[in-house]
């Protein structure tokens, strides 16, 4: 009695972390796209808050730097890949001199809902889209900036939504990315995931100035820039 009652103990265990694992840490990466649209559907309107979404902190740390580096483009064309609830859009946007236009994708139909709300007041200057970051329905070297955060260990194929990423990516313009760094990132195979491994996989891509910059506990950003003459 005693050896089948730990038995059926450790089996608890077990699942539970596996569970834990697929749909707390991986976020339902490694069950397909569908359940990663559906858990992102579910916590739409919550979001926000769950990450504790700071304006103050989003303009210093990603807008005002993006607006730095897009500094002699007038009016600049920026895609937002994986967007969200438009957390990195509404930054720009609420920026006074960001003068370009915003497009914003993503598979969630509720997250770009709680994006199109959010933004509002700014509608003449974004766009949202629903579509897969490895198939962007964009013409080769469209955008002046490219940026992707905190999605791509959730892909599917992160390596082929890069190389989209770069393919839609103006000679010259530049691309920013998060990376996941935590404790956490050794259970996300295959994901890139960890110091140094997105950052070789950029290395493989016509980018130069590849640069890791410390943003959170979990997640590093990554910026590139585009080398000139690459169009592919």
């Amino acid at each position: 009695m005693f050896w089948t009652a730990a038995l059926a103990a450790v089996v608890l265990v077990v699942v539970a972390a596996v569970i834990y694992w697929l749909f707390v840490i991986a976020e339902g990466a490694y069950l397909g796209p569908k359940i990663v649209v559906l858990l992102y559907d579910w916590s739409a309107r919550s979001y926000d808050r769950i990450k504790d979404v700071s304006p103050i902190d989003e303009a210093e740390r990603l807008a005002l730097p993006l607006l730095g580096q897009l500094n002699g483009v007038s009016h600049p064309l920026v895609l937002d890949v994986a967007t969200g609830t438009g957390r990195l859009p509404l930054a720009l946007l609420r920026q006074p001199d960001f003068g370009g236009h915003i497009i914003g994708t993503d598979l969630s139909a509720r997250m770009l809902a709680e994006a199109h709300e959010k933004s509002a007041w700014f509608r003449s200057q974004v766009d949202f889209v629903r579509q897969p970051a490895d198939q962007l329905a964009f013409a080769d070297e469209t955008f002046d900036a490219v940026t992707c955060l905190e999605a791509l260990e959730f892909m599917p194929d992160p390596r082929k939504a890069i190389a989209e990423m770069v393919r839609v990516l103006k000679p010259g313009g530049i691309l920013l990315v998060s990376n996941r760094v935590g404790w956490e990132a050794r259970f996300l195979p295959g994901r890139c995931c960890g110091r140094g491994r997105m950052e070789a996989v950029l290395a493989t891509h016509p980018l130069r100035g590849i640069r890791t910059q410390l943003w959170q506990v979990h997640y590093d950003l990554i910026w590139a820039h585009k080398e000139n003459g690459t169009k592919r």
